[in-house]
């Protein structure tokens, strides 16, 4: 998509009409041609681009409007968020523009006021860098009348300095983690999670006591989930998770840290379901919709995640539809400014609970799926877009599109198999030739050989996962006279038992 493309979607009915009059008041020629190259990259109009210059006499000017425009966009999307976020930092940051302007202008006792709220929410919500702007201004007019004592403002300022040295080295060690994990999700390069945490804490000298807050807790669980979502299997981590219940009970709830507490009850949450304690998962589902209750902007960032999680654990209950009717009401409700990837989320969920299910439906879900395979894997990642390619390709052989299917997985060998096999992933490959077997021959799903082939598909830790079993229901469901979704409670609940 083209940049200032990008940008313009960011903003709703309302909004754009909004840019168009701030563009109009900046605006001090009747020459300017920015809004008419607004219309026309609104319409998508490549050829009326030569209705403003003549790209090959004038591509200099051509070039310098859409800088122009590009940068009013910015400006205007920077205005619009700086004045609509009512968030605490946001509110910290206006009194510090407040307070030094007052300054400027010798209104000292207020601005000492703004500045000694702007303070307080700063330390509250742990904004060490805002925090350390406010302090070097009050410093520096810490001689007028009012001013607080020098030495007082010198201490406090040398503490928010170790403050801001210790969450530099937290947040290296999180950007170096999450550069290992696009090692071993890109190029399967193995690591044990455990060693590769202790061994970043050790080189960027991180303290026991540096990691028990809020923000590192959600960070090491964030890492730990990605992880464990690779190797499709989730007891890895499970020591995270006990560490991470031991802290949740142990803090007192704070509502500057609203956002990391909910992620991490949405992280408690998901695990729990991976590991199918569906009771422990509906309990920290309860908690974060709790949460979510008590903050409009928060509610609005975790419904469809939350709404993910509950369908999930009401389908692999035997809710079936109830789960579909959620997400249809969910999807139903999303907003403008709904993130892109929670909507994919929820619209690959119910396709394949509609197929799993034998519902005709799902193929015309299949067809709301419809961004390219490039920003499935950038935006959902490589894992989430191998799965919506084979679901596709089953749906389509289950309901006899056998042509379309054989041309799916064709596609899809040629776009992954090299990445499979450079990740270690050969039972996928192996999945795809069962799945090519019995669309060439579906007799072939009464043979012994194949029935067995299948079945030991279940075998190992990484199968052990609701979405894996899943995919072998679907072709255990080919001999069986059953659904899919039959097959795979019974495969869950066995496996269940056996633990």
């Amino acid at each position: 998509m083209d940049s200032i493309q990008e940008l313009i979607s960011l903003l709703n009915s309302p909004e754009k009409r909004l840019f168009r009059q701030f563009l109009q008041q900046k605006n001090k020629r009747e020459d300017v041609k920015n809004l008419q190259l607004l219309d026309l990259i609104e319409s998508d109009d490549i050829n009326g681009l030569n209705k403003l210059y003549n790209p090959e006499k004038n591509n200099d000017a051509y070039y310098a409007l859409r800088k122009r425009l590009q940068d009013n966009l910015l400006l205007f999307l920077s205005q619009k968020t700086f004045e609509s976020n009512h968030s605490d930092t946001y509110d910290a940051l206006r009194l510090l523009v407040a307070g030094r302007f007052l300054l400027e202008n010798d209104v000292v006792k207020i601005a000492f006021k703004c500045l000694n709220k702007a303070e307080r929410l700063a330390e509250q919500l742990e904004q060490f860098n805002l925090l350390n702007e406010l302090l070097l201004l009050k410093m520096q007019y810490a001689h007028l009348p009012g001013a607080e004592d020098l030495e007082a403002l010198t201490g406090r300022f040398l503490q928010n300095q170790s403050n801001m040295q210790r969450e530099a080295k937290l947040n290296m060690a999180y950007a170096f983690l999450r550069q290992e994990l696009k090692e071993i999700h890109l190029k399967g390069k193995i690591v044990n999670l455990t060693t590769l945490i202790l061994t970043t804490i050790r080189k960027y000298k991180i303290s026991e006591q540096d990691l028990m807050t809020y923000k590192s807790i959600y960070q090491i669980l964030f890492i730990a989930n990605e992880y464990a979502a690779i190797q499709q299997n989730y007891g890895l981590i499970e020591r995270y998770i006990n560490r991470t219940n031991q802290f949740i009970q142990d803090q007192a709830y704070k509502k500057s840290y609203v956002f990391y507490h909910l992620s991490i009850l949405y992280f408690l949450a998901n695990f729990h379901l991976r590991r199918m304690d569906f009771a422990k998962s509906r309990t920290y589902l309860r908690e974060m919709m709790d949460l979510m209750e008590t903050d409009r902007r928060y509610y609005a960032l975790f419904y469809l995640r939350h709404q993910l999680l509950s369908a999930l654990n009401l389908f692999f209950t035997g809710f079936a539809e109830d789960a579909i009717e959620l997400l249809q009401e969910s999807l139903s409700n999303t907003k403008h400014k709904s993130k892109p990837e929670d909507i994919e989320d929820l619209r690959i969920c119910l396709t394949m609970f509609l197929a799993l299910c034998n519902d005709r439906r799902s193929l015309k879900q299949l067809t709301l799926l419809t961004r390219s395979d490039a920003w499935y894997e950038k935006k959902m990642g490589m894992l989430w877009t191998i799965r919506k390619n084979l679901m596709e390709i089953l749906v389509q052989a289950q309901f006899s599109n056998i042509e379309i299917a054989m041309s799916r997985l064709n596609s899809f060998r040629r776009r992954y198999k090299k990445y499979l096999l450079k990740t270690s992933e050969e039972r996928v490959i192996l999945y795809l030739r069962l799945v090519e077997k019995y669309l060439l021959k579906p007799d072939v799903a009464f043979e012994t050989a194949y029935r067995k082939a299948v079945l030991n598909q279940l075998k190992g830790v990484e199968n052990d996962d609701i979405f894996t079993l899943s995919f072998i229901a679907w072709l255990i469901a080919c001999w069986e006279k059953k659904t899919a979704y039959k097959v795979v409670l019974a495969l869950m609940q066995e496996g269940i038992s056996t633990r």
